[in-house]
């Protein structure tokens, strides 16, 4: 069905897929310069290679709730929040929006089990690990499963997140040095939205889109910046799947 819709709509192929991000939020404005290996999701090069991939299951849910961390330490709840909101899971009421109800970065910690997993002061402070991704979206009642870099390899985590990339109800979130893909600078997390097939790239839906549009990234380059020591758990990064229980 997506597929006939990209086909038949007379809008050009960017304006409806750009647009599709941008109404989600504000449009990616005076963000940094990316390095050459990377590819701008809003370049044509970065079209072509999500019209030609087979695997974006992901991408129409996360762009409908797709949201940039209130600050920049941020970007795990920013994420977290957007699969939560994908996934349809019940959510707090949100007193502007009564008796609406959906996931912000503002009452995802009213839930007081996420609280006893870390607080928001401290998440404002540091930031997450991956083994904490996992926990606070546990609090939630989804189903949750972690992979640090150091338990799996490059080939599984290729072959896992590509065949999930291509089912709706799923998603998947990395935990990767930015550094090591050529950005500044430190540890980010954001989901994962398509992978294409031909030039082995995934898509990374970057949350701190005052800094970074989504980009397109070779799976060895993320690979090698998931395969780094978090220094706060001493654990290697790696990747979350998640769905409904």
């Amino acid at each position: 069905m997506k597929n006939i819709l990209l086909k038949t709509i007379k809008l050009p192929l960017k304006t409806l897929i750009i647009g599709t991000v941008v109404a989600a939020g504000s449009v990616f404005a005076q963000t940094l310069t990316l390095p050459k290996n990377l590819i701008a999701f809003n370049s044509p090069e970065g079209e072509k290679l999500f019209v030609e991939s087979q695997s974006r299951e992901d991408f129409f849910p996360l762009s409908m709730q797709f949201v940039t961390q209130n600050n920049q330490a941020y970007c795990g709840v920013a994420s977290i929040v957007m699969v939560l909101n994908g996934l349809q899971i019940p959510a707090p009421e949100v007193p502007e929006y009564s008796p609406y109800r959906v996931f912000t970065q503002e009452n995802f910690f009213k839930n007081e089990a996420t609280r006893k997993v870390l607080a928001p002061e401290v998440v404002s402070r540091m930031g997450m690990t991956l083994e904490q991704i996992g926990q606070l979206l546990g609090t939630y009642g989804v189903k949750v499963k972690v992979y640090h870099a150091a338990d799996t390899n490059q080939q599984d985590f290729k072959k896992l997140v590509s065949e999930n990339l291509k089912q709706p109800g799923n998603f998947v979130l990395v935990n990767y040095l930015r550094k090591e893909i050529g950005q500044e600078k430190g540890g980010h997390i954001s989901p994962l939205a398509a992978y294409n097939e031909k030039t082995d790239r995934f898509l990374i839906m970057d949350v701190s889109r005052y800094k970074y549009p989504p980009v397109w990234v070779k799976t060895a380059d993320l690979w090698k910046a998931m395969a780094t020591t978090d220094s706060a758990s001493g654990k290697t990064r790696g990747f979350v799947f998640v769905s409904r229980n």
